[in-house]
């Protein structure tokens, strides 16, 4: 696992997150299935299908943390572990959550998931996204919370204003995406309506949602954007959405394409200014960090040689704890006999009563350290010493 120290306000370079609805009967089923024919082709290295409260008691790679469960809400959790195409390892969890995740009039099964790989990641890499789902329209599962959005389509605005501002105010705060905002100049044809994020590198395919606004559009898109989020859409263009709160490094000029075709060309220019907006650093969105604390913290599928290196671990901790256990014994032994040797030589050379057994002791069935704490020689010591002392103040 990668051990990446980062921000707890914003994404690592080596993390790949994503968050969404699936609208289908069974979203567990089209995990399972999609795995099981990925590990079949070579394509996973392993996978996992866990249930939240036995992943909960089972991890293995750090003690449990609150912040690491997956929550009473879970549903199942499923990891997956795979190498990019330059051999680099890249670990993910996804995570669905019964009706209580859920927002207020969103229906569907809520997900999310993590990833992260042992180095920056490069969107040319796989998606994690089709790890675990399949990547074909006909299973639902790339349903954004804002309701009408969803990945890999060209979302049309909706007519009524006052809905089209309170979308674009939706899908830039807190948001898990990169959103964009396209001006269509005329009604496109066929290849125009196909949504431009199919040109994206597959890593970042499923990290950009696309909003259109048809011709009729352009006046009240470009005042809702100007009203919401400070920024403009030029007629036939597109702009790149600051996401809120706004990161400094964004220029809202820089981020705007003044012209962008629809005619199925590639719209070069856009996508680099995608690409680069990907690049700059952003805040982690609300429940994120629960996201990649639980993939770092409460990992469970392993290497072998992450087994191999657990086991040793474990015994390292065993032959520590031993050892500190023979310690303390000797250690109350050296005690015991200081604190006997203490007494015969107050009581001229005596012997010692032996001590009484304390009724707590009788009663003890717990661990042999409380027995230990109530046969404390040195307390035993002190009792004796003041029943010795008590007659020659009575005599004074």
């Amino acid at each position: 696992m990668a051990k990446n120290s980062s921000s707890s306000t914003t994404v690592p370079g080596t993390v790949w997150l994503a968050r969404g609805r699936h609208l289908g009967p069974d979203p567990e089923q089209d995990v399972r299935r999609n795995l099981i024919a990925l590990k079949a082709a070579g394509v996973l290295d392993d996978f996992l299908d866990l249930d939240p409260v036995e992943a909960a008691r089972s991890t293995v790679l750090h003690p449990r943390e609150e912040s690491a469960a997956p929550g009473p809400s879970a549903r199942r959790l499923f990891e997956a572990r795979w190498r990019a195409p330059d051999g680099v390892m890249v670990r993910a969890q996804l995570t669905t959550y019964e009706a209580g995740a859920r927002r207020a009039g969103n229906e569907g099964t809520t997900w999310v998931l993590a990833a992260e790989a042992e180095q920056a990641w490069n969107p040319r890499w796989p998606s994690p996204a089709t790890m675990f789902w399949p990547d074909s329209d006909r299973v639902a599962w790339d349903h954004d919370f804002v309701l009408g959005v969803r990945l890999r389509t060209a979302n049309h605005l909706p007519e009524d204003q006052n809905e089209m501002r309170r979308r674009l105010r939706d899908c830039s705060r807190d948001t898990w995406y990169i959103h964009i905002v396209v001006h269509e100049a005329m009604t496109p044809d066929v290849k125009g309506q196909q949504p431009l994020t199919t040109f994206l590198p597959p890593s970042l395919r499923h990290r950009v949602i696309e909003h259109r606004a048809t011709p009729a559009q352009a006046q009240t898109a470009d005042f809702a954007l100007e009203r919401e989020l400070d920024v403009r859409l030029p007629r036939g263009g597109a702009v790149v959405l600051p996401t809120q709160p706004r990161s400094p490094d964004f220029d809202a000029d820089h981020f705007t394409v003044h012209t962008v075709f629809l005619d199925g060309s590639e719209p070069t220019e856009l996508l680099g200014l995608v690409e680069e907006f990907a690049d700059l650093p952003r805040p982690l969105p609300e429940g994120a960090e629960q996201a990649l604390t639980r993939l770092r913290r409460g990992w469970h599928l392993l290497t072998p040689d992450e087994e191999l290196a657990h086991a040793q671990a474990m015994v390292v901790k065993y032959a520590e704890a031993l050892e500190a256990m023979t310690r303390s014994c000797d250690l109350y032994q050296e005690a015991a006999e200081a604190a006997q040797a203490a007494l015969a030589e107050f009581t001229g050379g005596e012997a010692a009563p032996r001590p009484p057994v304390p009724e707590t002791t009788k009663r003890t069935t717990g661990s042999p350290l409380a027995a230990l704490n109530a046969l404390n020689p040195l307390s035993t010591v002190k009792k004796g010493l003041d029943r010795l002392r008590a007659p020659d103040r009575h005599d004074t």
